[in-house]
């Protein structure tokens, strides 16, 4: 069972975010979008904490943690957006999704892996 589940239609910031986290002692699984998410933790409930980008094709960040929320009755999950959107509205309706956190990218593991380690339960 995976401890954190990262969700990034970019193959490079998906691998880079999951390669670092398996490094540092952390079980990872992979999503390509939204859909694919959520499809990663309804087959897996010991994920602990997403890692997810926002803008992606097929469903987007902030509607996977809605349905995360509200499809899926999940609340115990943490979920942190990794992206380049800093917009207040986002983080708003972030916010209203339960979100924990906002990271604007680039990904600098060194800063997060304490919190993540953490939301993690490892």
């Amino acid at each position: 069972m995976a401890q954190i589940l990262v969700v990034d239609d970019s193959s490079t910031v998906r691998n880079e975010v999951g390669d670092f986290l398996k490094k540092n002692g952390l079980t990872v699984t992979l999503a390509v979008d939204g859909q694919d998410g959520l499809a990663k933790l309804r087959a897996d409930p010991g994920i602990k904490l997403v890692v997810s980008d926002v803008n992606m094709p097929n469903m987007d960040g902030l509607t996977m943690s809605e349905r995360i929320r509200g499809e899926l009755k999940n609340s115990t999950v943490n979920i942190i957006m990794l992206t380049t959107e800093s917009s207040p509205t986002m983080k708003e309706r972030g916010k209203a999704a339960g979100i924990k956190g906002w990271i604007v990218k680039p990904f600098k593991g060194d800063a997060v892996l304490a919190t993540f380690k953490k939301l993690a339960g490892a």
